[in-house]
């Protein structure tokens, strides 16, 4: 019997991207609007160098009296990228032809125009005071290009108007997809259901430097109680609801369980906390604004130095950190970007590696249904929910 034919090798992961990315701009293509939303770690930022690639070489759809691309993004950060993957990927001749502003600045920066095309990074971001300057632009026959890794689910929203008419998506590739096709990594969702403790422990202080101390439980009927009697209530119902949120985002239960939980793991843990003073007490590394050692700090992380890093919202967008596994995330904010960004963090592993997002819920509580939000984009498959221990809790 002769011996059965040498089976071509199987595209690599960087193979594959490439493919993905020549479709999608072959879908974008001589479109004057169009809106690519794609997982993050797929490579969104290349995929607009790319198309600035092509338009640049195509010298007569430029006009002379047009700077060629204006790329709008919402932080700094996410603007850094741009030079960085330009340099990465062999494409720094582009930068000449670049103008960069973050969204504050937008409007302001495009009256400075007229731009052959305007790309739009975190495009979910835009804001209705940005629609003068952007139908400008549109009127002026330019072009626009938004990119999101999270686009908004809900089209009658502020953000879902303005991506629907000014950057539709005409591609979405989430990230389950992403993980399938071997460009991403695998991961698991593990939800951690904590009971509200009873235990007076909780202390409550005003602005005029009174206090007084409480339990969870008790503070959260209280708020529950107000809400439900809110067409009698002082207070607008929006309000009420605004407090209770605060009231759970500070309960000293979870800051217990994170810590036990953290304690678990020899290696890199991420953790995701609501402020800077709960990320102050999670861990002694900490990247916040008010934290002039963020940076240094988020270097000794990336490279392995400290395998214990807490942050706050600013690290949700444009920062990867290389071989993380294992993160924790205090609150769900019922938000599918905020989520999707923050295990997004974890999804720059080997695409046959696995890393685990925990996300902590008290249960019987507003929070089960913030979860279910903010997960509701994900794998059902790769979501679990455990019992946290009692003993882990403190009460």
């Amino acid at each position: 019997m002769s011996p059965s034919p040498v089976q071509a090798a199987s595209p690599s992961a960087q193979e594959k991207r490439q493919a993905l990315h020549d479709h999608i701009l072959a879908v974008v293509h001589n479109r004057q609007l169009a809106g690519v939303a794609v997982a993050m770690g797929v490579g969104k930022t290349l995929i607009g160098l790319r198309d600035m690639a092509r338009l640049l070489s195509d010298t007569q759809r430029l006009g002379p009296t047009t700077t060629p691309f204006l790329v709008a993004a919402p932080t700094k950060t996410i603007l850094d990228s741009w030079p960085q993957e330009a340099h990465k990927f062999g494409l720094a001749h582009l930068l000449d032809a670049i103008t960069f502003t973050t969204y504050r600045s937008l409007s302001k920066t495009l009256g400075q125009g007229p731009y052959h095309k305007l790309y739009l990074d975190e495009c979910h971001a835009l804001k209705d005071s940005h629609e003068p300057a952007l139908k400008s632009h549109v009127a002026r026959k330019q072009s626009i290009l938004g990119l999101t890794g999270t686009p908004p689910a809900q089209a009658d929203t502020e953000k879902g108007r303005l991506v629907a008419t000014y950057c539709p998506m005409l591609v979405d590739y989430t990230t389950d997809e992403a993980v399938l096709a071997g460009l991403l990594n695998d991961y698991r969702l593990v939800v951690h259901r904590l009971p509200l403790s009873s235990v007076r422990d909780y202390v409550v202080a005003f602005q005029s430097g009174s206090q007084f101390t409480t339990s969870e439980r008790e503070s959260y009927q209280y708020w529950s109680t107000r809400l439900a009697n809110a067409a009698q209530d002082k207070l607008p119902v929006e309000t009420l609801r605004l407090l209770r949120m605060q009231a759970l985002m500070h309960y000293p239960s979870k800051g217990r369980y994170m810590a036990h939980l953290a304690s678990q793991f020899k290696e890199k843990v991420l953790l995701f906390t609501c402020n800077q003073q709960q990320a102050e007490e999670q861990a002694e590394h900490t990247y916040h604004s008010k934290n002039k050692e963020s940076q240094a700090n988020l270097a000794k992380f990336n490279t392995g130095e400290i395998h214990r890093l807490a942050c706050v919202a600013q690290l949700s967008e444009g920062v990867n950190i290389p071989n993380l596994r294992i993160g924790i995330i205090w609150h769900a904010f019922g938000n599918e970007r905020k989520a999707a960004q923050r295990i997004g963090r974890l999804l720059r592993l080997n695409p046959d590696q696995t890393a685990t997002v925990h996300l902590l819920m008290y249960q019987d509580t507003v929070d089960e249904h913030w979860v279910t939000q903010a997960l509701a984009a994900f794998d059902p498959a790769k979501i679990s929910y455990v019992e946290a221990p009692r003993e882990s809790l403190g009460n």
